[in-house]
């Protein structure tokens, strides 16, 4: 459900979750009990804690926080098992 800002004359904005379908134009205010405004605001659609939603925080957060390398990487040791089976010789090399 997508979450509303209503704002309140005293104490003010807060927000409040709604279905799309009952928006109320008033709101009690939690805090002091007068009426908050419903106000128009940047849509709260996905206020996730998705997996889904993590995902994509972490990849927006790359844009502005990227990862810094401090080191070469390491070394490599071995290339890995070879294979002696004749038909991987047929395979194209990188």
């Amino acid at each position: 459900m997508p979450t509303y800002a209503f704002r309140c004359a005293d104490c003010g904005d807060t927000d409040a979750v709604f279905p799309m379908a009952s928006v109320p134009a008033w709101l009690d205010c939690r805090a002091c009990g007068g009426t908050a405004r419903r106000i128009f605001s940047a849509p709260h659609l996905g206020a996730g804690s998705s997996t889904a939603m993590k995902l994509l925080d972490a990849t927006k957060r790359t844009a502005s926080e990227p990862a810094v390398v401090e080191a070469l990487p390491s070394r490599r040791t071995s290339p890995g098992p070879v294979s002696h089976n004749p038909l991987h010789a047929e395979l194209p090399r990188p």
